[in-house]
């Protein structure tokens, strides 16, 4: 019992880290002249469009939604990588993966 709560309490502290090393992470994605930046706990950072994407309302449009999920894709995929090193050693808790 005293070492699956030890287990816990290592996770729960390997979580923090990861979370706050996710915050920390910018990811960008670029499409037709719009830049999306994100972290990697997926909250915008911020959103850059060109002058030329501006002259086009339905190709702006796109080209936001498309960045847009490029960079939640990748975010993803640093956040899978990050917490697969974590992931290993829930084995044995009740209700992860054990």
């Amino acid at each position: 019992m005293f070492d699956k709560t030890k287990d816990l309490y290592k996770l729960q502290k390997q979580a923090r880290q990861i979370k706050k090393q996710l915050k920390n992470t910018h990811i960008e994605a670029e499409d037709g002249g719009v830049v999306v930046t994100l972290n990697g706990e997926q909250e915008v950072i911020s959103i850059k469009i060109s002058d030329k994407a501006m002259q086009d309302k339905k190709k702006l449009e796109n080209s936001i939604e498309k960045s847009f999920n490029k960079a939640v894709k990748k975010s993803q995929q640093i956040g899978a990588e990050l917490m697969k090193d974590v992931m290993p050693e829930t084995g044995g808790l009740p209700g992860m993966g054990g």
